[in-house]
C-alpha cells in the first residue's frame, strides 16, 4: 500500500511517498480502507520534536491519528461491525500504533465508532480527536442544563467542538476569540462570541454572569490563559485544560476552591487503559452529529495523501479556520 513515511525527525522534516507493506487484520481489530485523516497539533509536534517527545513512535513511521473509512476485515472477536461498514476515530500514529496516512489502518475495535451517516468521510476525519476531548471534558465537569459555560478558544479544533456540544446539553454558551472570521464561527455555532482582546476578563464576567463567573470554564488554548480561566470561574467552578504543559501559581483556585480537570485523550491509546471508553463516546457523538447538534468546522484548502506536508504547514501557519484534512 502506499503511505507517507516520516524516516527523519526534525524542524525541517520531509513526507515520503513510500510502498509499504499493508497490515494484516488481528483479533480484537478492524482493517479500515482509509478514506480521509485529519491534521491535528500534536501530530506536527511529533513531526518536530521526535523522540523528545515521549510519546512519538521510532522512525520511519506512519503519523496521523484521526481517520474515516470502510472496513474491509474484522478480526475475531469484534461485533457488531460487517464488512461495508463505514466508520471513524483516533487510533494510531503515536508509540507503537501506525498512523493513518496511508491506505490502510488495523484499528483496535475500541477505538472507533460508526461513522455519523450525515458526514461525508472528510468531515468525519475532522471529529474522533477534538470530539473525545471535548467531550470528556464537559463530562468530567458534570456539565447540566443551565450552566453557563465559557469557552476559551471558541473558534479552534476542540473549542468549536466543545461549544456545540455545551449547547447539545442545555448550557448558556460563551466563548472566547478575535478578527472577524472567528468572531463569526463562534457566533454561527450558536454562542455568544467574546473578543478577548477588547474585553478584560472582569470586563466581560461582569457583563455576562453579573459577576459570579461561569459554572464551567473550558480552557482549550492552555499555558498562561489558565490564570484567566481562574478568574473567570464562578466560586467551586469547574475548570478544563487541554493545554497545561506549564508552571502554574494555583492559588487562585484555591481561595476559589475550583477543580481543575486536565483532558489527555491519548492515554487509552498510549496505555491500552479503558479503550473502550473511545467507541462509546463516539457513538454518542454520532448520534449528536446525526441529530444535527454537531457539525465539524472544515478549513477551506483541501489536501490530498502526498500533499500532507503542505496540510502541517496550513495548519502551522495559524490561518486555518477549521480542521485541516488530507484526503486519499
Amino acid at each position: 500500500m502506499k503511505g507517507m513515511l516520516i524516516k527523519k525527525y526534525g524542524e525541517n522534516a520531509v513526507f515520503e511517498l513510500s510502498e509499504i507493506e499493508k497490515p494484516t487484520v488481528k483479533a480484537g481489530h478492524i482493517l479500515v480502507k482509509i478514506a480521509a485523516s485529519s491534521v491535528n497539533t500534536v501530530d506536527t509536534m511529533i513531526r518536530k520534536m521526535g523522540k523528545n517527545l515521549p510519546l512519538s513512535p521510532d522512525a520511519p513511521a506512519i503519523l496521523g491519528m484521526d481517520f474515516a473509512g470502510t472496513i474491509e476485515a474484522i478480526g475475531e472477536g469484534v461485533e457488531g461491525y460487517a464488512v461495508g461498514d463505514e466508520v471513524y476515530g483516533c487510533a494510531g500514529g503515536l508509540a507503537d500504533l501506525a498512523g493513518t496516512l496511508a491506505e490502510y489502518i488495523v484499528a483496535d475495535s475500541n477505538l472507533l465508532a460508526h461513522k455519523p451517516k450525515n458526514l461525508s468521510m472528510r468531515e468525519a476525519a475532522a471529529l474522533p480527536l477534538v470530539a473525545i476531548t471535548a467531550y470528556e471534558g464537559l463530562m468530567r465537569a458534570g456539565i447540566k442544563k443551565g450552566q453557563k459555560v465559557l469557552v476559551q478558544g471558541g473558534a479552534g479544533g476542540v473549542g468549536h467542538v466543545a461549544l456545540q456540544l455545551a449547547k447539545h446539553f442545555g448550557a448558556e454558551v460563551y466563548a472566547t476569540g478575535s478578527g472577524s472570521e472567528k468572531m463569526q464561527v463562534i457566533e454561527d455555532f450558536g454562542a455568544t462570541a467574546i473578543n478577548y482582546k477588547t474585553e478584560t476578563v472582569e470586563q466581560f464576567v461582569a457583563k455576562h454572569t453579573n459577576g459570579a463567573g461561569f459554572d464551567i470554564v473550558y480552557d482549550s488554548v492552555g499555558g498562561p490563559n489558565m490564570v484567566k480561566s481562574f478568574e473567570a470561574a464562578t466560586l467551586n467552578g469547574q475548570v478544563i485544560s487541554t493545554v497545561s504543559l506549564c508552571e502554574l501559581d494555583l492559588t487562585l483556585a484555591h481561595f476559589k476552591g475550583l477543580s481543575l480537570h486536565v483532558v489527555f485523550m491519548l492515554i487509552p491509546m498510549l496505555h491500552n487503559y479503558k479503550r473502550e471508553e473511545h467507541a462509546i463516546i463516539l457513538r454518542n457523538v454520532a448520534q449528536i452529529v446525526e441529530a444535527g447538534d454537531l457539525k465539524p468546522l472544515l478549513d477551506e484548502q483541501r489536501f490530498s495523501l502526498e500533499e500532507v506536508g503542505k496540510a502541517h504547514a496550513r495548519l502551522e501557519s495559524g490561518k486555518a479556520i477549521g480542521k485541516v484534512v488530507v484526503e486519499n
